[in-house]
């Protein structure tokens, strides 16, 4: 029976326990689709996970009449399509038949214990879903799902424990979007207005614009086709079957390695390539800090090498010439994706050619002023960067404390007495 095999031994005081046991199983149902509507009438409605947010739903439908409802505070579980993803009930919801809602008695287990209980054994909700076309787990399978269960007290201590990790990540998330959308806004005005000797963002009010045919632009910056600015160079791919050509030294990026990283640099990739394999195709090794563009399957992603490379053919490169900033132009292109996208071409997947890329226009300020904007720019992504590095140390943390207390293998009673004996003595 689900993950029992696992615990042939619980801890003294634990015990076995079906969510049934501990709570109400309530299974959604899709509602007649002249009920759910998107105007904000009657109740939210959530048909599946794809509505859950970073903790809370985010509902896009309404229902009038909910046939089946989650109560504030129940756990939610999406049950089909996919199986085990989880989240808390912050509101009254109609669910649909993606989703289950738990309804936990307070006097028999502590909500958020339970929640982060399902959390860590989700993936064995995963393991016994059924279903040909889909995969899903039934009324039955989730009111005889087994958890380990400790005295009521430990609960709420360990609920406590991970809840206290919970709030600093939540509060390290939003710092990080606060820092995101400053981002945003920073790079709004500095990649069109610009930054003078003195720090300080232009405006028509205190600076010289003039027309261009980007709009208005500051009166020292050009527009300048893209490969103007630096030679566009393609990629190209050797045979991958030729060992020779493979577990080289030389950096090999492609479109996944743009894709797979935060950040505007890159200084690794997934494969390297032998000097073999570069003379067998036409690819050639180009400089550090040149800029490199992912151009097919997908478009759009920009990076700054830090170290020479060679890219496949899903790639193309602005080669560094000491004449631009490539950070700054990193940031430009990267505020420039869906205008790539739209130069796509192709029926079996979208490619932007190195024409195409090559006559894109862009507005080019003075290389001084280039580094100005790329260096506050660099600043808020190292801001950012920092902020995600210690979002996963404690991602990293919780797992650790789930693994010790969700199985007993740390216990928290010497912290259940200490907490009565600091009460008893108030």
């Amino acid at each position: 029976m689900n993950n029992e095999k696992e615990f042939k031994d619980l801890p003294e005081g634990w015990k076995w326990a079906r969510l049934g046991e501990v709570g109400e199983i309530i299974m959604g149902q899709s509602p007649a689709s002249a009920l759910v509507n998107q105007e904000r009438n009657g109740i939210p409605f959530l048909q599946g996970s794809a509505e859950f947010g970073v903790k809370y739903p985010l509902p896009k439908n309404w229902i009038v009449k909910p046939i089946k409802i989650a109560p504030i505070g129940s756990i939610l579980i999406s049950v089909r399509a996919p199986v085990g993803d989880i989240n808390i009930s912050n509101n009254v919801y109609g669910i649909g038949r993606g989703l289950s809602a738990i309804k936990i008695n307070d006097s028999k287990a502590n909500n958020l214990f339970i929640w982060h209980n399902i959390y860590f054994y989700r993936n064995e909700l995963v393991k016994i879903s059924q279903g040909s076309t889909f995969e899903a787990v039934g009324y039955k399978e989730l009111n005889n799902f087994l958890i380990p269960l400790p005295p009521l007290p430990e609960q709420q201590k360990i609920a406590e424990i991970l809840e206290t990790v919970d709030n600093v990540i939540e509060k390290t998330d939003r710092i990080i979007e606060k820092y995101k959308r400053i981002k945003q806004g920073l790079m709004q005005d500095l990649l069109t207005k610009g930054i003078d000797e003195s720090g300080n963002i232009r405006s028509e009010k205190t600076h010289k614009f003039k027309d261009s045919t980007l709009g208005r632009i500051p009166d020292e910056w050009a527009v300048v086709r893209l490969g103007e600015v630096g030679e566009i160079v393609s990629g190209s791919t050797p045979s991958t079957y030729n060992y020779e050509y493979w577990n080289g030294k030389i950096v090999w990026i492609t479109p996944n390695d743009l894709s797979n990283i935060e950040g505007i640099f890159i200084e690794d990739s997934s494969r390297k390539i032998t000097q073999k394999g570069l003379k067998s195709c036409s690819a050639k090794i180009i400089s550090a800090d040149s800029v490199v563009v992912s151009s097919r399957a997908p478009i759009g992603y920009v990076k700054v090498s830090k170290v020479p490379f060679a890219t496949n053919q899903g790639c193309k490169s602005i080669e560094y010439n000491g004449k631009f900033s490539p950070v700054f132009l990193a940031f430009l292109l990267s505020n420039k994706v869906q205008n790539m996208i739209n130069l796509g071409s192709g029926t079996t997947f979208q490619e932007i050619t190195k024409s195409n890329l090559a006559n894109i226009p862009i507005p080019l300020p003075p290389l001084p002023e280039q580094q100005r904007i790329a260096e506050i720019l660099s600043q808020i992504d190292e801001t950012i960067e920092k902020e995600e590095q210690y979002k996963e140390k404690l991602e990293r943390i919780k797992q650790g404390l789930m693994e010790d207390l969700l199985t007993g293998k740390v216990r928290v009673n010497h912290l259940i007495k200490k907490s009565v004996k600091n009460v008893s003595t108030t």
